[in-house]
């Protein structure tokens, strides 16, 4: 460590060595990693309930609700994790199904109503999905993660982390390929910073690859220049209906036992997705996150975050891989520019001028950057699996392995189930989770002992170092 409080490996852990003005851009940046898949989960929600219903949301699941409770919610979770843990909780694409499903009731009380009061039965749903996740913190607490760690190895965490990425791409190339030459400027802007850049312009390449292919898209725009498809490459028209200064949406949740059947077994789903990302940014950031400040206190932040975002109207959250990606990029590791992204979210959620400026983002500019954070995130699930020596030749660890990959990347849709009366879907994520766990547990010849590598578990977030000394050790 040198008196930069900047480590030999060249990552930056306190951030305020680089002083506020680049801090604030930092958090910038992470705010633009986030800010694309976060605002699209409401923007496909709300076509559920007007494809179903004929009636377009007003309140509750909306853009500027979701960025408040993207915000609000990654700053209960940092508070509940001892502001240790650099994530960012944005809107979960894990829920999607369930909303879509209760958008369609048409039975029962659900067979008159409207778009908005069905959303709030949703999102009652989503209070209790985020309540569950209270239930498996209180478990680890108890029992102690040592033991839940038994059951997530690195055959069975690495490969998590690298579908997650994986499972990103076919997004990173649908919106890539609605202007391949905007993304390709996007893409090429972050290699160069990243690589040839000097001093604070080699830690946000993500902020330069944005701003720089915006411009880029303006100018082509302005020329007249429209995608491949003959759309506009930028629509303005909603920045000139917009306010200046606005409340969000909220909309009070309400509760019903058919929207909780439909959307709290999900939490199934995203409490499998919370492990492996929490793995991942352990991984990423080399510290043990999941021994301290506990993965139980990443649960509970995340579920207490969920719960009050369905409680307000507002969609589910989930840790961002995103974020991890810009992590790793950046070599900036502080918790305090995660924070600084947060208040960002707030304060646009009150500004629906400026959320509708920054939503005119071509999607295309999201698909280039999206090439270097997904494959970042599938890039540190190999660094696990590789740095925990995991036997490939043994076909305990192929089968473990080999169905994991299958599981993530061949269910597209999902599984769908019907419990009550009422269609249940499991993420493709969520299924290799599950697979995974269930399969090392049952499968003699378990060759992975806890502690026994502390570089490899280090890589995992998951070695014990005593706080004070620079030994590693078993506990």
């Amino acid at each position: 460590m040198n008196e930069n409080g900047k480590p030999a490996d060249g990552a930056i852990r306190d951030a305020r060595t680089l002083g506020v003005p680049k801090m604030l851009i930092l958090g910038l940046q992470h705010m633009f990693a986030m800010f694309g898949a976060t605002i699209l989960v409401p923007i496909l929600v709300m076509g559920y309930f007007q494809d179903a219903t004929g009636e377009v949301l007003s309140r509750g699941v909306t853009v500027s609700t979701t960025l408040f409770c993207a915000g609000v919610g990654t700053l209960l979770f940092h508070i509940l994790t001892k502001l240790k843990v650099p994530a960012f909780l944005g809107s979960s694409f894990a829920y999607l199904g369930g909303f879509y499903t209760v958008a369609n009731l048409n039975t029962g009380i659900y067979a008159t109503m409207g778009a908005n009061e069905k959303a709030a039965y949703a999102c009652g749903g989503v209070v209790i999905a985020g309540l569950l996740y209270l239930i498996l913190a209180l478990i680890i607490k108890l029992v102690g993660v040592h033991r839940v760690m038994r059951f997530l190895p690195p055959v069975v965490t690495g490969p998590i982390i690298i579908c997650i990425g994986l499972s990103l791409a076919s997004s990173a190339i649908s919106n890539a390929s609605t202007n391949w030459l905007i993304a390709f400027v996007a893409l090429a802007v972050i290699i160069i910073f990243n690589i040839w850049g000097k001093g604070m312009f080699k830690i946000i390449p993500i902020l330069m690859g944005v701003l720089i292919s915006y411009l880029f898209a303006v100018i082509l725009n302005a020329c007249g220049v429209t995608n491949p498809d003959g759309s506009a490459i930028i629509e303005f028209a909603s920045v000139a209906s917009a306010e200046w200064v606005g409340l969000p949406d909220f909309q009070i949740a309400k509760i019903d036992i058919t929207s909780i059947l439909v959307m709290a077994p999900i939490a199934l789903a995203s409490m499998m997705e919370h492990i492996g990302d929490v793995s991942a940014i352990s991984a990423t950031v080399g510290e043990n996150l999941i021994e301290d400040p506990g993965l139980h206190r990443t649960m509970t932040g995340d579920g207490l975050a969920t719960a009050l975002a369905g409680l307000i109207g507002g969609p589910s959250n989930t840790t961002y891989g995103e974020n991890t990606g810009v992590l790793e990029l950046s070599r900036v590791y502080d918790p305090r520019v995660i924070r600084i992204a947060a208040v960002y979210a707030v304060i646009l959620s009150f500004i629906p001028k400026f959320s509708a400026i920054i939503s005119t983002m071509p999607s295309s500019i999201i698909g280039g950057v999206s090439f270097i954070l997904y494959g970042m995130i599938s890039a540190i699930g190999v660094r696990n699996v590789v740095e925990n020596r995991v036997d490939l030749t043994k076909s305990r660890n192929l089968i473990i392995a080999g169905v994991i990959f299958v599981c993530a990347l061949g269910f597209s849709d999902g599984l769908t189930f019907t419990v009550a009366g009422t269609s249940i879907t499991l993420t493709a994520l969520a299924i290799a989770a599950i697979a995974g766990i269930i399969l090392n547990a049952i499968l003699p010849g378990n060759d992975y002992e806890f502690g026994a590598n502390p570089k490899g578990d280090q890589s995992r977030g998951v070695f014990i170092k005593h706080s004070g000394d620079n030994q590693t050790t078993k506990k």
